[in-house]
């Protein structure tokens, strides 16, 4: 397994994810969905530098590291304040507008998430923590867009024929 092509990757849809929340954010139609999006486009920023340093680890003969990523993880991360949140149903139904993106949203997360397991399942020593941690924050950020998706579309079932 050549780490290297798995960081590469892993940069590189990182980077997609990354344009795809800024892009979408200028979309949405409510203001927490286009809040949620610009403060993951920045934790996704910080996956695009976190990734970028194993790189540059590796090309000193360093190896990878998981330090930094500890620290960004012990600094908290939106996510995991953007879940303590409670979407009520007003909230929810502002967001119908949005359910193909956030429903979008989620899939990038788990596709991620699913990457990066797989990644570590195939990797040894330091690269095999950092690809699960990378993985935990895929599964958060997944989880969070779910939330959202979910209760969006709850409000949606419920509306009559022609929303």
């Amino acid at each position: 397994m050549d780490i290297r092509k798995i960081y590469e990757y892993a940069l590189s849809r990182e980077v997609e994810g990354k344009r795809f929340f800024d892009e979408n954010a200028k979309r949405l139609s409510h203001a927490a969905a286009v809040n949620a999006f610009i403060q993951l486009a920045g934790e996704e920023q910080m996956h695009i530098e976190f990734i970028q340093s194993q790189i540059d680890r590796l090309d000193l003969g360093q190896g990878g590291a998981s330090d930094p990523g500890i620290r960004l993880e012990q600094e908290g991360f939106f996510s995991q304040r953007a879940q303590s949140e409670i979407i009520d149903q007003s909230v929810a139904e502002a967001m119908v507008p949005d359910l193909p993106v956030l429903r979008m949203a989620y899939l990038i997360e788990r596709d991620f998430a699913e990457f990066y397991e797989s990644a570590a399942s195939q990797a040894e020593g330091e690269a095999k923590q950092v690809l699960s941690m990378l993985s935990q924050w895929e599964r958060r950020h997944e989880s969070l867009f779910k939330m959202y998706y979910e209760k969006a579309f709850e409000e949606y079932s419920r509306m009559p024929w022609g929303g």
